[in-house]
């Protein structure tokens, strides 16, 4: 067991606890000898009154962030125009030692469907300018929604210029759905190297995302327009489930770490700033609503799921490619990936929900995904294919509930996707219930040609798969229309390399199904 491990397992409870303790003093007039605004601003969640703005005070960020046991004053605005002479907003918020220096606003009495630009300021060091957009009002049916799925960026694997050009794009959300830092490393070539070892402590957290966070790619993303988030699992550990790790830690020394992945994941991120209170869980799933137009349901796909049937026996826990035959277990009808609690608000919400288009935001390939060949079907259990039973309850229910357009939107698997969704995948003859689009990664190592055009042989549901190239789904929402296009980065190891569009793919109001433009 390596020393940091070791000194995580014996001390971790102990450390995060110890962080949480309210700062004792005050430095009413910080002076920086470095600049604090290493890692950027960002701003999330908008509603049509308020919007989440966020940064967070390193002048030292790969090393714990260099700032004083003591809370500093951060003075935010939001403005309604560029040069800030039309003040909408603006206070003070005490940045601390207990949350890492991040600053956490609810900016509101704001005016829906309109941008807004905002800064922070400590001391005499001003952080850049950052652009926000609150959402539509909630009876707007006139709007639209030009938004950007992003998931899986290996800072290792390739440099982030999808997010250059995710930048460049006039959009209204970005949504992340998982694995926005990794906690581990792997692969050949890899252009650049994560600073420091796998993380355990609250401390190696924070190192990891400001390092992922000092991207000056992904910081001008985060400028742009709000963001939504999901995890999935390296934001912890791979393939973690619920309190199991993938090396069967002990519970609570495992527990112990995802309370300090949770929190470092809240300090780092434009979350609500009630999102998080302590303790080993947060929640992270809900509802967010973009007018008339469009509902989001945000899931949570590791908190609370039924652990990994047939692992490796070398492994210990998590994922393993299985025979369907080989795996009965699979299919026990009480397994869930949400958890009873969360399925029981998911099928509440989307019941109830008024919105033309119903969205789905959750972290993987929905659509069963057979990765055997002509004798042998194959499934990889980490995914929706580890809880076929959960999946046909959640599908079953849209068709009986005539949801109004589904759309599930995923990532994690590393290639892009365009998927037909059933509720019996093995019956041509069952009807579409709904839509899914799947995002490539940002950045990690994708799939072979050979291994996508395999699946797209097995799987007639899936319609296009693309693992060759690293990047992001852009999806423009209207009335009548939903279009996504598969941005592609034509060179991984260039920072500045070309960004194209890959393939498009349309649903029509009132038509389940994906169909290529």
């Amino acid at each position: 067991m390596n020393t940091t491990r070791r000194k995580f397992l014996l001390h971790g409870t102990a450390l995060s606890a110890a962080l949480l303790l309210p700062a004792t003093r005050v430095i009413a007039q910080p002076r920086f000898t470095q600049n604090p605004f290493t890692l950027g601003v960002a701003s999330g969640y908008p509603q049509p009154d308020s919007v989440v703005l966020w940064t967070r005070l390193a002048p030292d960020p790969l090393n714990g962030g260099g700032m004083p046991e003591a809370g500093v004053p951060v003075r935010w605005e939001i403005a309604a125009d560029e040069g800030f002479r039309k003040l909408a907003g603006s206070g003070e918020f005490i940045a601390g030692p207990q949350l890492a220096h991040a600053v956490h606003v609810q900016a509101r009495g704001l005016a829906p469907g309109r941008p807004y630009w905002y800064r922070f300021r400590a001391g005499e060091a001003q952080s850049p300018v950052g652009r926000t957009r609150t959402a539509p009002a909630a009876d707007d049916a006139q709007t639209r929604l030009r938004l950007a799925v992003a998931s899986c960026q290996h800072y290792e694997h390739g440099f982030f210029a999808a997010y250059r050009d995710m930048a460049e794009q006039e959009l209204d959300l970005v949504l992340h759905v998982g694995d926005y830092i990794y906690e581990s490393s792997w692969g050949k070539g890899r252009v650049r190297d994560h600073s420091g070892s796998e993380p355990y402590t609250l401390a190696d957290y924070r190192n990891r995302y400001a390092q992922y966070r000092t991207d000056a790619h992904l910081q001008a993303a985060h400028a742009t327009c709000p963001w939504l988030v999901l995890w999935d699992d390296h934001e912890v550990d791979n393939d973690y489930a619920r309190d199991r790790s993938q090396d069967l830690d002990p519970v609570e020394a495992f527990l112990a770490r995802r309370t300090a992945a949770y929190q470092a994941y809240f300090e780092h991120m434009p979350l609500p700033p009630q999102t998080w209170a302590g303790g080993n869980s947060m929640r992270i799933y809900g509802t967010h609503a973009h007018g008339a137009l469009a509902r989001l349901q945000l899931l949570d796909m590791r908190q609370y799921r039924d652990y990994h049937v047939c692992p490796r026996p070398s492994r210990g826990a998590g994922g393993n490619q299985v025979n369907v035959l080989e795996c009965p277990e699979r299919v026990q009808p009480q397994r869930s990936m949400l958890g009873a609690a969360q399925e029981q608000w998911l099928d509440g919400a989307l019941a109830a929900s008024p919105a033309r288009w119903n969205v789905i935001a959750q972290t993987t390939l929905m659509a069963q995904s057979d990765r055997g060949n002509a004798e042998n079907r194959i499934v990889y259990t980490d995914g929706w294919d580890g809880y076929p039973v959960a999946r046909e309850r959640l599908l079953q229910s849209i068709a009986a509930r005539k949801l109004a357009n589904p759309v599930v939107l995923g990532g994690d698997v590393h290639f892009a996707a365009a998927c037909d969704l059933r509720v019996n995948f093995d019956d041509a003859k069952s009807p579409v219930v709904a839509s899914e689009f799947v995002s490539t990664s940002i950045s990690s190592y994708g799939p072979s040609r050979a291994r996508n055009e395999a699946l797209l042989a097995k799987n007639p549901h899936i319609h296009f798969a693309n693992g060759m190239r690293r990047g992001y789904t852009r999806h423009e929402v209207g009335a009548k229309r939903w279009e996504a296009t598969f941005r592609g980065v034509q060179d991984p190891a260039d920072a500045q390399s070309r960004v194209y569009s890959l393939a498009q793919y349309v649903v029509e109001d009132g038509r389940p199904g994906v169909v290529k433009s």
